[in-house]
């Protein structure tokens, strides 16, 4: 694995890389400007989800997401990304595997709108018909769906309930949704306007993740 960091944001002031270590700092989510120049076969991402999935972008958008191993140091306890690849979230420890680990592939999912998710898509107070492949996953309304990469591409958990909350899970390649207007939140970030589609799918080729074997 390369000694290349992208430390995203304030990202560097908690990275202590030895001198095989090269940190280059950008912005948080960092766009094609500050993310081409830089691309590399192998890369470690240092940040938050959405950084993650900023620098992602870049490499599916260049065809690169097959020739490109990428290892993610979370700047966040809490980050979604690394509590589903059972990554650490310790800096030291996260950057020690991010940099000799090895890859192994894990889905990647993508929106209608040209964008793509890491970790957690979330569509809050909705009400409309979703369809996770051919079966139906809502009709009517529901007090949120989260979405997020699965073994068959991505998982669905639809919560429903005033009162009482019930949750029930889906698993597929896709999810499609048409409702009233709503905001989807992707990692942690808003679609910039209201929408009244909206689809998360897998992509065709997986993101080449460096974790730990037992993840």
């Amino acid at each position: 694995m390369s000694g290349l960091v992208l430390a995203c944001g304030n990202a560097a002031d908690s990275l202590k890389g030895d001198a095989d270590v090269r940190i280059e700092r950008v912005p948080e989510r960092p766009g094609k400007k500050e993310v081409d120049p830089l691309l590399e076969p192998a890369l470690v991402v240092a940040g938050t989800d959405a950084d993650l999935a900023a620098v992602v972008l870049r490499l599916l958008r260049k065809d690169l997401l097959a020739s490109t191993t990428v290892g993610f140091v979370p700047t966040e306890r809490d980050s979604a990304f690394a509590a589903l690849w059972g990554l650490p979230t310790d800096p030291a420890t996260a950057l020690e595997l991010a940099v000799t680990g090895e890859d192994r592939p894990v889905p990647l999912v993508r929106d209608d709108a040209g964008g793509v998710l890491v970790a957690r898509g979330v569509i809050p107070g909705v009400r409309g018909v979703g369809y996770c492949d051919d079966t139906v996953a809502l009709r009517g309304e529901a007090r949120s769906l989260e979405v997020r990469p699965g073994p068959e591409g991505l998982v669905v958990t639809v919560t429903q309930g005033r009162f009482r909350r019930r949750r029930t899970t889906f698993s597929g390649r896709a999810f499609q949704l048409g409702c009233d207007p709503v905001v989807p939140v992707s990692d942690g970030v808003p679609y910039p306007r209201s929408m009244e589609r909206w689809t998360w799918y897998r992509h065709t080729q997986d993101l080449r993740l460096v974790r730990p074997r037992d993840s």
